[in-house]
């Protein structure tokens, strides 16, 4: 499989595609072949789709190679598995083996295909473990091999195993009838989940031997590290000239020059005299003057380096120059057709696109090593986040407005709104005008909470939407918010449009007379209100002429909420009634507000967060409720008020209480668990079954108002249910069941995250396991939940149990545990 665009490998691949990009001395596919040959496989089909050409060219008919290549060039990108069917004239009737040609491996093949032809299934997937399995397809097998379950790039809570895809594949020829014909399939996101849903006889063979996809900037270098430690020994070296020097032919290297650590020299590479080369690659025709120093480099073919020019931990590729004296620095990239002139520095990170010259003793200063955090992917749940002013900038957010702009296309609208503060209005104005670069009709809706912005979007006037706003999580950090023009999470298809336009920087910008408009959205406070009110029985409300306290924490709901009440005839003591700009406003004590709740005579107080989409409870007595018992409050008060619907769907996160199915078992209602994110429970609602989402952090979704969390409105509906039922909050928690949470954070490393997750999933314990954000082990009297801290090198543990004694013993036991499962 040869037909990736290698985006994040740029500017490596601008003018060749990823599996030509050399990797110690030859083309990662060159590595690929020779595998294949090694273990007995001699014919290949290469299925191209980006620059196919280049790759037609160097290999030919494989002949050089003793193999027989042959090439099928798609039309279009038909996803992994619609590209292999595309090819299925080509191949026998017999099984098969499919191969990424951008990855460096030294798998022993012969005995994976010998597992195969052992179980006799459909196909067989090629495993290995790693450190960080987030970029990969995360697979589950039982003792036998048999794959249990499937995730293609899961996030950090999703994480159940250390096991990954490593993205070859054996097949029999029966799969091919699974998969339409010049239709988009992938392999590990449709075809193979599908497989394991029907029950098909699909295996995964955990398999010994080096491993690593070649997607990163970040992973190209690391190959080049494992073979400067030893860890890699690849088949082609070349001639061994040295105990850890292999040379091409016709190399030349002056007596006087030093040559240290491991080194590969590629044809007619010349050394001239007093030069300094260690745990470098030099590529065919590459020429080092006098004095040069290369460290810990990779040198594309044809490079010259002249006298007294030092190059450390960077790379350079074909035919560019570096002059005299000049120094290029860690990390740094150099593309295609450089010319760098005399006394001139490339600083750390720094890229140059191809054919780029650089005059004699200029600096290049602008270095891209604070945008590095970006090249792993731009989007996390809808959200770009990175810390303010040093990772989200004016010129990163002018960039990132144009590839936004480019994916919505010239000439549609888009709603921006952002938080009060003046990071989020720089960053929201440098994102305008980038959109209206690439043409795109701008509409602010200036401050405006992310409810209030989903309300406006589902007008259906926008292609899609964007809000800007300190992260909740992180106050050092700004978010970036991306929505489609329905008002929901911009999908996966469009982020990744999205990720290749700004990686590649392949920017479209709009002539002068088609820059796009910026116009100011006025009324769309007055459509939130009006379908906000609509959505509720206000009447039921104004009729029991609630006195609560209200804390808006310096936050957005300040802006609307009051006038809301107003409306709903609520007699409302508030504090933190102006929106903070910098979000810094401590809310209200606990035991201040417990004296003025009893002082007022107020019948419960709401605390709604700076961003107006979670609340927090306090009954009349001025008791907090924990989140965990909040959910199990407000989910009863719905069930209750909702019963002529009966029977429907409720969704809660894995980490909600045990007390929730309690509750919802008297009502003969289904609950139905999802991850713990806010985007999972938005999920949630496109199935029609499901009435009510209610989260863990004080965030509920009522789909028939909005399929998202609107704090607001979760405040106003709680009225309305206690309205409806005339029943005290303090009450209702006096009946219901009852259940101990306790929570801790114990310290793992990253990379020893998935590893943790695959010894919880071996742990003989737990009549019920649930996989569906971590691991959950239940048992009838208690339950724990792991999974990866998103934000910290640490494993979060949920111990649940009927007693607080018993929670206690189990979060102390499991903590234990995830330190020793770390080993």
């Amino acid at each position: 499989m040869a037909g990736g665009f290698g985006t994040r490998l740029r500017p490596l691949t601008i003018h060749r595609p990823k599996p030509m990009v050399p990797v110690l001395g030859r083309p990662i596919m060159e590595h690929v072949l020779l595998l294949l040959r090694r273990h007995g496989i001699r014919e290949c089909v290469c299925l191209l789709y980006h620059q196919g050409e280049w790759i037609r060219n160097y290999f030919g008919d494989g002949s050089a190679w003793g193999m027989s290549l042959r090439y099928v060039q798609a039309e279009a990108d038909y996803g992994t598995a619609g590209s292999v069917r595309n090819a299925a004239d080509m191949l026998r009737n017999e099984p098969f083996v499919v191969i990424s040609a951008d990855v460096m491996t030294t798998i022993d093949l012969s005995a994976a295909i010998a597992f195969h032809r052992e179980r006799q299934g459909m196909a067989t997937l090629l495993l290995t473990r790693v450190p960080n399995p987030l970029s990969y397809g995360l697979v589950l097998t039982d003792s036998a091999g048999r794959i249990l379950r499937f995730l293609e790039k899961p996030s950090w809570g999703e994480l159940f195993s250390d096991t990954v895809n490593t993205g070859i594949y054996l097949l029999e020829p029966s799969v091919l009838e699974l998969i339409p014909y010049r239709q988009e399939m992938d392999f590990g996101k449709d075809l193979f989940p599908a497989m394991v849903q029907q029950g098909l006889p699909l295996y995964g063979y955990v398999a010994e031997g080096y491993w690593r996809d070649i997607g990163t900037v970040g992973e190209y270098w690391q190959v080049h590290h494992d073979f400067t430690r030893g860890i890699l020994v690849p088949e082609i070296l070349g001639e061994q000239c040295g105990e850890h020097l292999w040379c091409g032919a016709d190399v030349r290297i002056d007596p006087t020059a030093s040559l240290r650590g491991r080194v590969i020299l590629g044809d007619r590479v010349i050394i001239g005299p007093y030069a300094e080369v260690e745990d470098s690659v030099l590529g065919a025709e590459c020429i080092l003057g006098a004095g040069v120093s290369v460290r810990g480099s990779i040198l594309w073919e044809r490079v010259t380096v002249e006298a007294g020019a030092v190059i450390s931990g960077a790379v350079v590729a074909s035919g560019s120059i570096v002059g005299e004296r000049s120094s290029v620095e860690e990390a740094a990239i150099i593309g295609e057709g450089c010319r760098i002139g005399a006394d001139a520095l490339i600083a750390a990170g720094v890229k140059l696109w191809p054919g780029k010259v650089v005059e004699d003793k200029a600096a290049v200063a602008y270095s891209l090593v604070q945008e590095e955090r970006w090249t792993h992917g731009l989007f996390l749940n809808a959200k770009v986040a990175g810390k303010t002013n040093v990772e989200i900038t004016p010129e990163f957010a002018a960039r990132f407005g144009v590839a936004l702009g480019n994916a919505f296309g010239a000439g549609t609208s888009v709603a921006v709104s952002r938080d009060a503060g003046n990071a989020a209005r720089m960053i929201a104005r440098a994102l305008m005008a980038g959109l209206m670069s690439a043409g795109v009709n701008v509409v602010d809706l200036q401050v405006a909470s992310v409810p209030q912005t989903r309300q406006e979007l589902r007008t259906r006037r926008y292609a899609g939407g964007i809000h800007v706003r300190r992260s909740p999580r992180a106050a050092e950090q700004t978010e970036i918010v991306v929505f489609n023009a329905e008002g929901r999470d911009i999908p996966s298809g469009l982020a990744k449009t999205v990720e290749r336009i700004f990686y590649g920087e392949d920017f479209r910008r709009a002539a002068a007379q088609q820059i796009g408009t910026l116009s100011f959205g006025e009324r769309s406070a007055e459509g939130y209100i009006r379908h906000f009110l609509a959505a509720l029985n206000a009447e039921v409300i104004q009729q029991r002429s609630f006195r609560l306290l209200v804390d808006y924490s310096g936050g957005l709901a300040a802006n609307l909420f009051p006038m809301i009440l107003g409306t709903l005839g609520c007699q409302a003591f508030a504090v933190n009634t102006y929106v903070d700009p910098l979000g810094r406003t401590p809310p209200l004590e606990e035991s201040l507000v417990a004296e003025a709740l009893r002082a007022l005579g107020c019948e419960l107080g709401v605390r709604i967060d700076y961003g107006a989409e979670r609340i927090t409870v306090f009954d009349r007595r001025g008791v907090w409720y924990s989140p965990a018992r909040l959910l199990t409050l407000v989910l009863k008060l719905f069930l209750q008020t909702h019963r002529d619907q009966e029977p429907y769907v409720v969704a809660v996160p894995v980490a909600a209480s045990a007390e929730v199915e309690e509750v919802a078992a008297e009502h003969g209602v289904r609950v139905l668990r999802v991850r713990n994110s806010h985007s999972a429970m938005m999920e949630a609602t496109r199935d029609p079954a499901v009435r009510f989402v209610g989260g863990t952090r004080g965030d509920f979704i009522f789909p028939e108002y909005l399929f998202a969390a609107d704090g607001m409105f979760s405040a106003a509906k709680l009225l309305e249910m206690l309205a409806l039922t005339g029943w005290e909050l303090s009450e209702l928690d006096a009946r219901l069941p009852r259940r101990y949470q306790r929570e801790g954070l114990v310290p793992c490393p990253w990379e020893r995250k998935g590893s943790v997750l695959r010894r919880a999933l071996e742990h003989p314990v737990g009549s019920e396991r649930l996989l569906i954000d971590g691991v959950k082990l239940i048992e009838p009297e208690w339950s724990v939940l792991i999974f990866p801290d998103r934000q910290s090198a640490a494993m979060v543990v949920i111990a649940e149990a009927t007693t607080p004694e018993r929670a206690d013993a189990v979060l102390e036991e499991y903590t234990e545990l995830v330190r020793q499962w770390q080993q």
